[in-house]
């Protein structure tokens, strides 16, 4: 089976605190939105790394390598294992192979498929690699499309914890990346994204380095980094497969235009739970571990569990902020229309330039007074306009990171101390989701 690699390719903005990328508009378009691996036929190694965190640190890492060097060019594990996009029905076929420092056996279980697996040994849960020459086959049928996770079957708690997980997305049946994006049927989105949680404990990490296992105790077990798709805030920001992060290839910015609706696969990737909240408006939640929901449920903040995954869709109008988005006349802005015709939603669909416009607030004036520049803190994302699609000058050195004039939102776990990197804030478990103006390209 012929595998393809699917990736949003981007070039970064980075700052001493905050990065932001602009993906290059048509990039590409015709792939999946999610970096990872297409097809049916996977080989993975299992090996040793170093990961970077954001504050100058390097941890010791277990990872899933893809030996064909697809899932990620700089040929090395990766933290978390390489994402696996497959379709619905195919026979899944993944073998592994152990090297993983002390001679230490491993595998991998599937959660939600009912798999075969042979070679290798004897293991609790599954069949074991012991070694570089000892080969596990895994085969298993997508029956049903969703999200899902995979990761070691093999002393769980600490294998899990070292990096040994991943990310399966099983495509439904009809699915097509151009013109029928859809999770499940009759469930469509624009655009996709993972948030795939985890966190580590450096004392673990680094006794594993050691060889020194014995002393190991998971009851004292505290964690001092969280990250999204493997990363720590602001690393999560810049480009997939940059060279500064070759064990860390995935990146976390979610990116709309008004009206848009995203799709968000969330993953609990550890032995944690996160209250993820996205600001901005509630998420409609469609399904739970590859199962889709009779009736969705509106939330404004998601916990994620151990080994659960979620998928919800996410979108923004801009709907019954008070003000007209794309400014006024008595804003200093052009005039335009907002006519509401068939069918009558209460949004705009009639001017290609305002679309989804809430014309409820069309002409409404912006409804306070922005105080004068020499009495602002300027975020790097304030393009100097609150207008959807405008911007206005700033100082020299400020701004800078949103060219387009979009509206920013954090999105992150709202437990406080997941917003930091070994106790430096910000990091973490944050990331930034941008509504771009009407227009803008997004892969």
């Amino acid at each position: 089976m012929k595998r393809t690699h699917s990736a949003v390719w981007a070039s970064g903005v980075l700052t001493i605190v905050v990065a932001f990328v602009l993906l290059l508009p048509g990039s590409a378009l015709a792939q999946a939105n999610i970096p990872g691996i297409t097809g049916s036929s996977f080989s993975f190694t299992a090996g040793a790394g170093e990961l970077s965190t954001p504050d100058g640190g390097s941890i010791h890492f277990w990872g899933y390598k893809d030996t064909t060097g697809v899932a990620n060019p700089f040929g090395v594990p990766q933290y978390p294992g390489p994402t696996l996009i497959v379709n619905q029905h195919d026979v899944v076929t993944v073998t592994l192979t152990s090297n993983l420092p002390f001679g230490k056996s491993t595998s991998i279980v599937f959660p939600g498929h009912q798999v075969t697996a042979t070679g290798g040994s004897a293991g609790l849960l599954t069949r074991e690699s012991t070694g570089p020459s000892d080969i596990v086959t895994y085969t298993f049928t997508a029956n049903n499309p969703g999200t899902y996770m995979y990761h070691s079957g093999t002393q769980m708690e600490l294998q899990i914890e070292m990096g040994l997980m991943g990310a399966l997305i099983v495509r439904p049946a009809g699915y097509n990346a151009t013109s029928n994006r859809i999770a499940y049927p009759a469930i469509a989105y624009d655009h996709e994204y993972l948030f795939l949680m985890t966190q580590i404990d450096p004392v673990v990490h680094q006794l594993v380095e050691q060889g020194r296992f014995a002393e190991i105790d998971m009851t004292i077990y505290m964690p001092v980094y969280w990250f999204f798709n493997g990363r720590a805030a602001p690393d999560d920001m810049a480009g997939t497969f940059v060279s500064w992060l070759p064990h860390q290839p995935y990146n976390c910015v979610p990116r709309m235009t008004p009206g848009q609706k995203i799709l968000m696969r969330v993953i609990g990737a550890d032995q944690g739970q996160h209250p993820f909240h996205y600001h901005g408006n509630n998420a409609d939640i469609v399904a739970r571990d590859g199962r889709r929901l009779t009736h969705p449920r509106s939330q404004f903040t998601t916990l994620s569990v151990p080994g659960e995954t979620v998928d919800q869709i996410f979108t923004w109008t801009g709907a019954k902020l008070g003000w007209d988005i794309y400014g006024t006349p008595a804003d200093g802005m052009p005039s335009h229309t907002c006519k509401d015709t068939s069918p009558a939603d209460g949004y705009a669909d009639l001017d290609a330039n305002h679309p989804w416009e809430y014309c409820a607030d069309h002409g409404k004036k912006f409804p306070v007074t922005l105080p004068a520049q020499q009495n602002v803190t300027f975020g790097g994302w304030w393009s100097g306009s609150p207008f959807m699609g405008n911007s206005a000058p700033l100082p020299p050195g400020e701004g800078g990171l949103n060219p387009n004039g979009g509206y920013f939102f954090m999105w992150h776990s709202h437990t406080e101390k997941e917003l930091t990197n070994f106790d430096i804030f910000p990091g973490g478990m944050m990331s930034m989701m941008v509504v771009e103006p009407p227009g803008t390209p997004i892969p």
